[in-house]
């Protein structure tokens, strides 16, 4: 697998149990134990997928993840307590890609970031190398969307997201079958998927609280809209 993660976490504890389940999941693994350290770490070279905790000393985890998603589209796995709900909705605003619980199972963790890294660019069809709806153009190959001929700042799961439903022009899906084929999740919560929506409205539509491409299904869910 060869990927690179690194865990970001102040408990010594949580970073040790957290290495060594990663380390049996076939990743290389790098520790931080401070938001500094970390944003440090990331300059110098970029990993494939950042664990992350919200609650850090300084620099906390969710500034991390701002400051962070103003360079690199690097997913995330945010770790938050289970009382935690505002940071978690505020972390997935930010543009993280998934989040554990604390207390959590560190073989669920390693599930989740293997599932994170399998969904990069995995989301649409093999077939489809390019997806075309007016001035917005998706890259499958290259992973990458381009609104008007600039590129967009993308996180996995947006582009997986936004790839999935273009794939999919004029069918409506509820928020649990759009976790379960964008996410791979049985099941979780169904916020996750409003954010995202939110967060993709934000940077593709025109306005973002009157849009016409990702349009909402009340009762259901969401469905993609092409340009006239």
């Amino acid at each position: 697998m060869n990927t690179r993660v690194l865990v970001v976490d102040d408990d010594l504890t949580v970073r040790d149990v957290v290495r060594r389940y990663l380390e049996r999941a076939g990743h290389q693994v790098a520790l931080a134990d401070n938001g500094e350290d970390a944003l440090a770490w990331i300059a110098r070279q970029e990993p494939d997928l950042v664990v992350l905790d919200l609650m850090l000393p300084g620099i906390d985890g969710l500034e991390v993840c701002r400051r962070l998603r103003q360079t690199s589209a690097v997913p995330v796995v945010m770790l938050t307590a289970l009382g935690e709900e505002e940071n978690r909705i505020a972390g997935l605003q930010l543009g993280a890609d998934d989040y554990v619980t604390k207390p959590f199972s560190p073989r669920e963790l390693a599930l989740r970031v293997s599932s994170v890294l399998r969904r990069t660019g995995a989301a649409t069809p093999p077939s489809a190398k390019e997806l075309l709806d007016g001035d917005l153009r998706l890259d499958v190959a290259a992973h990458s969307a381009f609104l008007r001929g600039t590129e967009l700042p993308l996180t996995t799961r947006e582009f997986d997201l936004l790839a999935f439903l273009l794939s999919n022009p004029g069918e409506a899906f509820t928020r649990e079958q759009l976790l379960e084929k964008v996410w791979g999740w049985d099941f979780g919560d169904q916020s996750t998927v409003t954010v995202h929506v939110r967060r993709l409205r934000e940077k593709i539509e025109v306005v973002p609280a009157k849009p016409v491409r990702i349009a909402t299904v009340w009762g259901v869910g969401y469905r993609y809209d092409r340009s006239a």
